[in-house]
């Protein structure tokens, strides 16, 4: 794809390529069950990973277009551009896949996803007063002055 990613945030907002919209996903991710690995048996690193990724907001997004080949071949290949010994083309693949699953800032623009603020949890007020930081005027000492002073 040429040019620039699209911009949420553009102050012209009547293109026709916006018609199909922007996606808020939820910063909590997806909390469904872990789809099954579909390509052959898994290391323990790609297993790691797969799990790792289906907890991703974007997974939500995977699962709807139904990507999970897609994800699982990702993970194959992160795995194997991980290796000391990775050819290039390998891990531009790795970049690719980054991009098109929307697991890169630009992917996110091109697939015209957002995550959602994440709400903050509320913290719990203790009883207890605060512990007052001393002030710099409590730092300052008195020196008392010597003779003829």
């Amino acid at each position: 794809m040429s040019g620039p990613a699209p911009d949420p945030n553009a102050l012209r907002r009547d293109r026709k390529t916006d018609a199909a919209g922007w996606r808020t996903l939820p910063a909590d991710g997806r909390v469904a069950e872990v789809p099954d690995w579909p390509l052959t048996e898994a290391t323990d690193r790609e297993h790691e990973v797969w799990l790792d990724l289906w907890e991703k907001p974007q997974a939500l997004m995977w699962e709807e277009l139904g990507q999970a080949l897609e994800v699982a071949l990702f993970v194959r290949t992160l795995a194997e551009a991980e290796q000391p010994d990775a050819r290039v083309d390998v891990k531009k693949m790795v970049r690719g896949y980054l991009d098109s699953l929307g697991l890169s800032v630009q992917g996110m623009l091109r697939n015209r996803w957002k995550i959602a603020p994440a709400v903050p949890v509320p913290v719990e007020s203790s009883d207890a007063p605060a512990v007052r930081r001393p002030s710099a005027r409590d730092r300052l000492k008195v020196v008392p002055s010597g003779p003829g002073g």
